[in-house]
């Protein structure tokens, strides 16, 4: 039986059957089939984690602002246990947010007899009428005759209380109840991001560089630096100049009179933060020396003396001490911190600024604008 010879490839023809090749995809198409599945995951991610990313965003924000004052706390402390460090840096970074809070129920515990002796003052007789509402130009008059007929009157206001509706009252308690619990959950929840954040802050850093690196190429890293720069600037810059305007209109608190002068220091203090907080703050404890001391001139002067402190420090101290330290234009930073707010809540008044920081980057470096 005759052995089949084995033709080479120079002598088959063209009708020889050619090779099976392995099928390979088109790399353009596998890349833009992997970025779409990333993207797609990433939102998933996101809608999944929508109810707490308010949370990790605040553990970000306070990981960034501390992390030089962690790095000495953890030299300080030593490398004894990886999770000592961040655990011990998180515990005391909470009982630091905590403070305000437990100062100001303090002092709503120690105002709460008070208050219980004006509700039954109230009941008997009424609420006093000022001295100062019937010298009110053109309505003092018939102000001062509907306070008599009924603010003053104890009857009129018991029958005003009876018409308080219960139900909704009832309805009202049991939503803040809620609304308490889920402000705890997301509190706790950032402790617990914000340990993982501090234990893994190098390894989180370097990956960081690395995404932007590759997306961003050798300009990548250095948006990363402002990014984190223009978040210690504005978080710094806030929590000073919310503590300068709560210490001076403060003084004045104790000077004129106001009743639990430290109660309402702090809570001016603690809202000075928030956009027309501090004005609340300042309203209420205007209102309360008006129907205490019975005048009008020091509650008045109180009203003023404050609202150009808030009014000062709100559109100048402010954004100068953001925008010194993130190297940001007055402009810039107001309208980081009122646009950022308005977007994102109360994130937004750190996130603002940190937009705009990024957004100036990209202008001067990135497109070649200079200064």
């Amino acid at each position: 039986m005759p052995v089949p010879r084995v033709v080479p490839d120079h002598e088959r023809g063209e009708f020889w059957p050619p090779e099976k090749s392995a099928p390979s995809l088109d790399l353009r198409a596998r890349a833009a089939t992997q970025a779409t599945i990333a993207v797609a995951i990433v939102l998933l991610a996101v809608w999944v984690a929508r109810d707490f990313l308010a949370a990790l965003t605040w553990a970000a924000v306070i990981a960034i602002t501390c992390w030089p004052i962690y790095l000495r706390f953890e030299r300080l402390v030593g490398h004894r246990s990886r999770s000592l460090a961040p655990l011990l840096f998180t515990l005391v970074t909470g009982l630091v947010l905590l403070v305000p809070i437990i100062v100001t129920v303090h002092q709503l515990a120690q105002g709460s007899e008070a208050f219980v002796r004006v509700l039954n003052r109230l009941r008997e007789s009424g609420i006093a009428v000022p001295t100062w509402l019937a010298q009110l130009p053109v309505a003092g008059e018939y102000l001062d005759l509907w306070w008599r007929a009924n603010l003053s009157n104890p009857d009129v206001l018991v029958e005003w209380f009876r018409g308080v509706n219960v139900e909704n009252l009832t309805a009202w308690t049991g939503t803040l109840g809620g609304a308490l619990l889920h402000r705890l959950l997301l509190f706790a929840i950032t402790l617990v991001a914000l340990f993982l954040v501090l234990r893994d802050g190098a390894w989180l850093a370097d990956r960081a560089l690395v995404i932007a690196d590759r997306l961003l190429g050798d300009r990548g890293a250095h948006l990363v630096g402002k990014i984190a720069g223009a978040t210690r600037a504005t978080v710094n810059g806030t929590i000073a100049a919310a503590i300068v305007k709560g210490a001076v209109i403060g003084i004045a608190y104790i000077l004129t009179g106001v009743p639990h002068p430290v109660l309402f220091a702090f809570l001016t203090m603690a809202l000075a933060m928030v956009p027309l907080g501090a004005w609340l703050a300042l309203g209420v404890a205007v209102l309360t020396l008006a129907l205490q001391d019975g005048t009008l001139l020091v509650p008045a002067a109180l009203f003023v003396f404050g609202a150009g402190t808030l009014l000062i420090g709100d559109n100048f101290v402010q954004p100068a001490l953001i925008g010194g330290s993130a190297e940001l234009p007055f402009l810039l930073v107001l309208i980081g911190i009122l646009g950022g707010i308005q977007s994102f809540g109360l994130v937004g008044l750190f996130l603002g600024p940190v937009i705009m920081a990024a957004l100036l980057t990209v202008w001067r470096e990135w497109i070649g604008v200079g200064d």
